[in-house]
């Protein structure tokens, strides 16, 4: 995929929206395709355009790496921080060794698997399915 130096959101929505309209309403490929031109307008609407733009430029940069929070020897010790409240949405972490993210669910949060760089991903699981 290459880097599109200076894109025009606009004009990206308006490809996507002639791709899209060679597909038949409700195929899995138009309904990617239409939640990708959302997911494009979604920065604007929170007016974070620009942070989606270096975040866009960071993709790119081969010295570009996930930032992990914090690292836990045990899961028990991530759980202990996990109830300290101090944990954020989104925030990656890594125990044993392996890559989490805190993840909120209705009343709690919890650590969904998520590798790192150079991990393998593990299809489908969370880390209460590995308990």
């Amino acid at each position: 995929m290459p880097l599109i130096s200076d894109f025009d959101t606009d004009a990206i929505i308006s490809a996507l929206d002639s791709i899209s309209e060679k597909h038949p309403e409700g195929s899995p490929e138009r309904d990617v395709i239409e939640l990708a031109q959302i997911a494009l307008l979604y920065p604007r609407h929170i007016r974070k355009e620009d942070d989606f733009r270096r975040f866009y430029r960071d993709f790119f940069d081969p010295s570009f790496k996930l930032k992990v929070s914090h690292g836990f020897a045990t899961r028990e010790e991530a759980d202990k921080w996990l109830a300290s409240g101090k944990a954020e949405d989104a925030e990656r972490v890594r125990i044993a060794g392996k890559g989490f993210m805190v993840v909120r669910l209705p009343g709690r949060f919890t650590f969904m698997n998520a590798p790192l760089e150079g991990e393998e991903a593990e299809t489908g699981k969370s880390a209460e399915d590995s308990e």
